[in-house]
């Protein structure tokens, strides 16, 4: 097994530079952290799971689609380096899985897949917490694992990519320190895993009347926070931008909370009141995607409580919905 010290860290990132378009979590002039390129500001490993969503590295807020000019149609172009983004947590790398599946179902999307071909991941684990406390181990689901052992970083490969970006580090003499972080890993329950499948079951057995989505829906100022923060969001609107000489088309991240969501051409709304459209956020996530695609698609990473102004994030009403219908 290989290891990094802090003081190693960031010059390994910079080091992969010449062969990769480095993304990693680092710390903003007021104290928050984001995605961004080595050298816009401090690496910021730790602090647990990044603010915004970790997958927008491979499906952006806005993107092009293509452009039109003098009868001739391009697309943008692949990156010129593959990407290697950082910082991943154990759920986050779940949320991936399952938007990499959304993403190659039917149509493959070529958009996404034009910056998720190739692109090498690397997870985040152990005790770089918020407080030095543990995120769980990932175990997989990346090329590459860091794992925070108090005052270094073991570093696991998974993949060949990831043997072949970690075979200069130092060899690390086997000491059990992985073991014993695994171990704590295993250990540790988190309550809102049971919570948020009790609530699947109520809303998948119709045991929830629709007044409760009528008062959730009145707490609902429709700011979209949830959406833009949640990593297994997919839905987009696309539109044309028209100039003189030419039309660029793009798609911009849509949300579910917004009036105008699935308003039809004739001016009917399937979706027309804030009691459904907030049903829907929720259903979707906890009944619908289930029966599709065998899977809870809300990986826990408790985001959207997060950023919610009014506390209907999804923990939030899956508590208070399975307090009233269900036990827990």
């Amino acid at each position: 097994m290989k290891y990094l010290s802090p003081e190693q860290l960031a010059r390994f990132f910079a080091s992969l530079e010449a062969t990769h378009e480095v993304r990693l979590p680092i710390l903003l002039p007021d104290g928050t952290r984001t995605l961004g390129h080595p050298g816009d500001g401090p690496l910021a490993l730790h602090g647990g799971p990044l603010p915004g969503k970790p997958t927008a590295a491979f499906f952006p807020h806005e993107g092009g689609v293509f452009t039109a000019a003098d009868g001739t149609v391009s697309t943008p172009p692949a990156p010129e380096k593959p990407l290697l983004v950082a910082g991943f947590t154990h759920r986050d790398l779940a949320c991936l899985r399952f938007i990499d599946r959304f993403f190659a179902d039917g149509w493959r999307d070529d958009i996404y897949f034009r910056r998720r071909q190739g692109a090498v991941i690397v997870g985040v684990s152990g005790h770089c917490g918020p407080g030095g406390s543990l995120i769980p181990c990932a175990g997989g689901d990346c090329d590459l694992e860091l794992v925070a052992d108090r005052a270094r970083w073991l570093v696991v490969p998974y993949t060949v990519a990831g043997e072949a970006i970690v075979a200069g580090l130092p060899e690390l003499a086997p000491d059990g320190a992985l073991e014993r972080i695994r171990e704590e890993s295993a250990a540790l329950v988190d309550v809102n895993e049971d919570l948020i499948r009790r609530a699947s079951e109520l809303i998948r057995t119709d045991r929830v009347p629709d007044t409760f989505w009528a008062e959730i829906g009145d707490r609902c100022i429709a700011c979209t926070g949830c959406n833009l923060a949640c990593p297994t969001c997919t839905c987009f609107g696309v539109q044309d931008w028209r100039y003189a000489e030419r039309v660029e088309r793009s798609r911009m991240w849509d949300s579910c909370q917004l009036d105008g969501f699935m308003r039809e051409a004739s001016g009917h709304n399937p979706l027309g009141t804030e009691a459904l459209r907030t049903r829907r956020r929720i259903h979707h996530k906890l009944a619908a995607d289930p029966e599709r695609w065998g899977e809870i698609s809300c990986f826990i990473c408790g985001r959207c409580d997060a950023v919610c102004p009014t506390g209907i994030g999804i923990f939030a009403v899956a508590r208070e919905l399975v307090a009233r219908y269900g036990s827990f």
